[in-house]
């Protein structure tokens, strides 16, 4: 792209070969996942759970909220939707024998979101060919969405 006369963007429709990859440089997508809840639903869970909700479905390093304290149900919807994505991106179901304590969502040093798997789910990775993933995760005080990209 570069700016034509009046100043607006002209789009070069033919951009240099250089710039073009070939088909087997793509990664292919091997399941995609996306998942929404509602916080309120969080809320409840946590409030109505027998056992501390986070023990349940979170690993020791997701329990970490302390410096979420003030977006604690958001944070941990946030989490929550992001595992059900990674679950929809494996084709699987949670009923299926596997644990929400098989997927564990981590910050990188940039802040953005990444998935590590363990036990079951990541069997079910390695089988499948899956060598990354792409999540992203987003939130309201009403909503958390999740998509769960694997490739």
């Amino acid at each position: 792209m570069s700016l034509n006369q009046d100043g607006g963007l002209k789009i070069d429709r033919n951009p240099p070969q250089e710039l073009l990859t070939s088909e087997s440089d793509n990664p292919t997508i091997i399941g995609h996942g996306i998942e929404i809840v509602e916080i309120s639903y969080i809320k409840e869970l946590v409030e109505q759970s027998p056992k501390p909700f986070e023990m349940q479905y979170f690993t020791l390093r997701e329990c970490d909220t302390a410096r979420f304290a003030a977006h604690r149900i958001q944070y941990l919807a946030g989490r929550f939707v992001a595992k059900k994505a990674v679950f929809t991106a494996l084709g699987q179901g949670w009923s299926q024998g596997i644990s929400f304590i098989d997927i564990e969502v981590q910050r990188l040093p940039s802040g953005a979101p990444s998935v590590v798997l363990y036990g079951k789910c990541q069997k079910i990775a390695v089988t499948l060919g899956i060598s990354k993933w792409l999540l992203s995760i987003s939130h309201t005080p009403f909503y958390a969405i999740a998509s769960a990209i694997a490739i």
